[in-house]
């Protein structure tokens, strides 16, 4: 395994590199690394390890990444340290907007549902809620909503491009298409709704305490 690259970053310095890029970052896109845990990429300006501690790999939010394909202008990257063996399956039906998905293995499935295999590394619960609390605290300094027109995840937006899942392209993304949502069991539920969700919560106990 590889060494960590980036800083560990803190909430006073992520603050104060939003509010440099205000105006000029316009979206946040929400991604995995696809490899192990604790091995960072730099093509992210932000990369969060399974303990959800936050490295920075670069000195300004208004840097270029090459993080996600014809978007990378005004736009910075988040990235779970993470996702190593993973695989998907569209559903049989052809739907790959579908909201529902299940493990590999699961007797319940049906040809509605994504099958969706974790790997030895999946997203943490503190992976998920330090990307969710991150997405909070970055939209409240650059100044963004958060919404799906601001926030996404690489699978949505290669559904949008044509090379998500069950597109046949042999660069398909689905970064985040589905994620567990631990605090009801680990129930797989869309990664993008999943994540706004939790950061429209920490981003209101965040003007609370302003």
């Amino acid at each position: 395994m590889s060494e960590k690259i980036g800083r560990v970053v803190e909430k006073e310095e992520l603050m104060d590199l939003a509010q440099r890029a205000r105006g000029f970052v316009h979206r946040i896109y929400l991604h995995w690394t696809g490899g192990h845990y604790g091995v960072n990429e730099d093509a992210y300006h932000l990369c969060v390890d399974e303990n959800g501690q936050v490295y920075a790999n670069c000195a300004d939010f208004k840097e270029t990444k090459g993080h996600t394909w014809m978007r990378n202008s005004n736009t910075m990257a988040i990235s779970l340290m993470c996702g190593y063996g993973a695989d998907c399956w569209p559903p049989g039906n052809g739907n790959v907007r579908t909201t529902k998905a299940v493990y590999v293995g699961d007797e319940s499935a049906s040809p509605n549902d994504a099958i969706i295999r974790s790997g030895d590394e999946p997203p943490t619960m503190k992976q998920i809620e330090a990307m969710a609390w991150l997405i909070a605290l970055l939209c409240l300094e650059l100044g963004l909503v958060i919404d799906k027109d601001n926030v996404q995840t690489h699978c949505e937006v290669a559904f949008k491009d044509h090379y998500g899942p069950g597109s046949g392209d042999p660069y398909t993304k689905w970064d985040l298409w589905f994620l567990p949502d631990y605090t009801h069991g680990g129930v797989l539920i869309p990664g993008g709704a999943l994540l706004r969700g939790k950061a429209l919560f920490y981003q209101n106990e965040m003007k609370k305490c302003a």
